[in-house]
């Protein structure tokens, strides 16, 4: 726990952001062992490639998601709810932000060594379906500020810093192929901040901070679900012209 959370805790003064951290601490030790075992260097290209398929069949949907929580949340700006006007403005600059980068997927996975058929063509799993799906009910049957916590959780455990690097060695790979990697640990990081500050802003009230919670726990359990699948896979679609790769796609 970070040293401002902690204190904010104990003072009482703790705002929306620090006590949805603290939430989530409590689920951080299975996640971190998940991500950690998932990026292991013994068959880590052929995971790779599994990896980018599967957080594309995620990251697809962030728009969509986010624009319909926007049509939701102006459809409320005329009862009066006191979320809806920064709320929609908050969505309205993200989508914004997110626009494409379910591109960048498909462009990585074909400088590694697939094609966007690998991504596109088969049934998302279920745990994908788990982890985004709950996002649609919640909006349309609930509230759109539960979405929050779902992009809490997205931005939250972003990759970190030197995993591009990682990725690179272990692999050898071109940077071509790590671009999602790449860019998601340096710009979610600012994204985080703001979407910290406008939980701080916003009036939620006991029942809407609720909400914004439970979807970031259940967002990071299923998160953690499908990153222990991942690093269970093995077999993963073959190169396809995506330059030199070491054989077994890992350097000396």
């Amino acid at each position: 726990m970070s040293t401002r959370v902690a204190d904010d805790t104990r003072t009482g003064c703790a705002g929306s952001s620090a006590r949805l951290r603290v939430k989530l601490l409590l689920l951080e030790p299975e996640f971190r062992a998940a991500t950690h075992h998932m990026w292991r260097a013994e068959g880590l290209l052929p995971r790779y490639r599994t990896y980018l398929c599967t957080m594309h069949a995620v990251i697809r949907a962030s728009v969509p998601l986010m624009e319909l929580a926007l049509d939701r949340t102006r459809g409320r700006a005329a009862s009066g709810d006191p979320l809806a006007a920064p709320l929609a403005a908050y969505l309205e600059e993200h989508i914004r932000e997110e626009e494409g980068h379910d591109a960048w997927l498909l462009e990585d996975l074909r400088a590694a060594g697939g094609t966007p058929e690998d991504a596109l063509g088969p049934l998302p799993s279920p745990l994908v379906a788990s982890l985004v799906g709950a996002q649609y009910y919640w909006i349309e049957h609930h509230h759109p500020v539960a979405l929050l916590g779902y992009i809490a959780v997205l931005e939250g455990y972003a990759p970190a810093p030197g995993l591009t690097g990682r990725i690179a060695r272990l692999t050898g790979l071109p940077a071509a192929a790590l671009r999602t990697v790449r860019e998601h640990s340096v710009l979610d990081t600012e994204h985080l901040d703001e979407l910290y500050a406008l939980l701080d802003r916003l009036p939620l009230g006991r029942d809407r901070e609720a909400a914004v919670a439970v979807s970031a726990l259940h967002s990071l359990d299923a998160l953690t679900r499908l990153f222990v699948r991942l690093g269970r896979s093995a077999a993963a679609p073959s190169p396809r012209g995506a330059g030199p790769v070491p054989p077994m796609g890992v350097t000396p």
